[in-house]
């Protein structure tokens, strides 16, 4: 497997010093945050796009994928969502980078019938477009549907190779399902997995990787297990929580982390 982080843990860092960050501790990849904030979001334009894809491979690291913010079960017209996914398909495709993520964020006044139903439609719409461009839609593990269970109801409604899933393990956690349960679901639909850490259920500020609650030797050795070689992505949510302690000088200790993890679970 291999290591990749988000920059959502590093907010507004400029794209050169975070592939510094990458080669020096030792990650294959990077997830970009795709929003207006981050230096990289669907309004830069084809020079600023040509300039990015340019660094990152002259620094050796991969765009591992796009971390967008579409909610594709979300009530309303299907237009503007699906509009949004295709910007994010477009950047991904000017990048080189392999995927976009998406939320589901299903509303709480919609049956869960009709928020599969909504999801499934606009994802099967832009499978299309995804196809085109040579991309692929990632739907993740989080808000109304954090459960592998629950992500697959839509998955398996759209039938695309182009759309598949994100397994973020906090939520599948937080929804009660063990690593194994997860895996057995997603595994047809699996892009790659985001990894972190937490405190508790009800304190989810980010930690170093292996000073919390989650399941991260259950999940890596499930993975290991079945012999899926993708992508580990630490997600730490710096963004949201001000007083976490800063990515970067826990990049190395989280490196070695997952490295004992996988040379263990070998």
């Amino acid at each position: 497997m291999r290591l990749a982080f988000s920059t959502l843990g590093v907010p507004g860092l400029p794209i050169p010093d975070v592939i510094r960050l990458a080669a020096t501790h030792g990650y294959h990849g990077v997830e970009l945050r795709a929003h207006p904030e981050e230096p990289v979001h669907p309004g830069i334009d084809l020079a600023g796009r040509a300039d990015v894809a340019a660094e990152f491979k002259a620094g050796g690291i991969e765009i591992l994928g796009l971390a967008g913010y579409a909610r594709v079960a979300a009530p309303g017209d299907d237009g503007p969502v699906i509009e949004e996914i295709r910007s994010l398909l477009g950047l991904a495709r000017d990048l080189g980078a392999p995927y976009i993520r998406v939320f589901p964020g299903g509303g709480h006044e919609q049956s869960t019938e009709r928020a599969d139903a909504t999801a499934a439609r606009r994802l099967g719409t832009a499978a299309e477009y995804a196809a085109d461009l040579g991309v692929r839609i990632l739907l993740e593990t989080h808000d109304s549907h954090r459960r592998a269970a629950d992500a697959i109801r839509i998955l398996g409604r759209v039938g695309h190779r182009h759309v598949g899933a994100l397994w973020d393990v906090m939520h599948t956690w937080l929804g009660g399902e063990q690593p194994a349960e997860s895996y057995a679901a997603l595994s047809p639909y699996l892009g790659y997995v985001q990894v972190k850490d937490i405190a508790s259920a009800d304190d989810t500020t980010p930690l170093p990787l292996g000073a919390g609650v989650l399941p991260l030797t259950e999940c890596v050795e499930v993975l290991s297990r079945h012999g899926w070689d993708g992508w580990l992505c630490w997600e730490y949510e710096k963004r949201w929580y001000e007083e976490a302690a800063p990515l970067p000088e826990l990049l190395a200790a989280g490196r070695e982390h997952l490295g004992r993890l996988l040379n263990e679970c070998a």
